[in-house]
């Protein structure tokens, strides 16, 4: 079983739609024992990271998240979800993230080549950096995911799964150990965006 972690941000039932077309038993809960009892994670999030930091800090959800992390349980964080399991963020100001993988999330527009729109919004081609870990293993490079995000992972080039193009080498996927997060929406991603979630539910862990 796989548990859609639900505090508030996201839309989580499209997330669950995609994992039922793959053939995953998915369920969305906020409840701390059905994520305990869960076999993977998934971390979905859209909006500021304050805000949903905050809501993970204020249910409690947060500790279960880093506590099943430390337990070896695979979990997959996806957009803002990606973003949270860095240590900190500095949209809008600074935040604490959950401090899974280190690096720091930043505002792309300063960085951006002039006339490039932000928020960044459309599908772009994966470059893989590690095309052998397990949640690529049917995702090919070259291939397109779906982005929409104004702020990226910045300093975390050692556990960097794969870049993405957009007048500056974005990060597009990162692993350490069991836990992954994606920029992309696999869910919104096509055919590609669906063999990443195969995979992600048949990895052990």
């Amino acid at each position: 079983m796989i548990a859609i972690i639900d505090y508030g941000v996201g839309n989580l039932f499209s997330l669950q739609s995609s994992l039922g077309r793959v053939g995953a038993q998915a369920v969305v809960s906020g409840d701390a024992q059905a994520l305990r009892d869960a076999d993977k994670l998934i971390l979905p999030g859209v909006g500021a990271f304050g805000d949903a930091r905050e809501r993970l800090a204020l249910t409690g959800l947060d500790e279960v998240i880093c506590r099943e992390a430390s337990r070896g349980k695979a979990i997959l964080g996806i957009c803002l979800g990606m973003q949270l399991l860095f240590e900190r963020s500095f949209e809008y100001g600074e935040h604490s993230g959950l401090g899974l993988i280190p690096g720091e999330v930043v505002d792309m527009a300063p960085r951006l080549q002039q006339g490039l729109k932000v928020p960044h919004i459309g599908w772009n081609a994966l470059r893989m950096k590690r095309p052998e870990h397990p949640l690529f293993a049917d995702v090919r490079e070259g291939e397109c995911m779906y982005f929409v995000h104004s702020f990226y992972a910045d300093r975390c080039a050692e556990d960097t799964l794969a870049t993405a193009e957009y007048g500056i080498e974005l990060t597009a996927a990162v692993a350490r150990e069991n836990v992954m997060g994606c920029q992309f929406h696999p869910e919104k991603s096509g055919e590609a965006g669906l063999r990443l979630l195969r995979a992600f539910c048949g990895m052990e862990g």
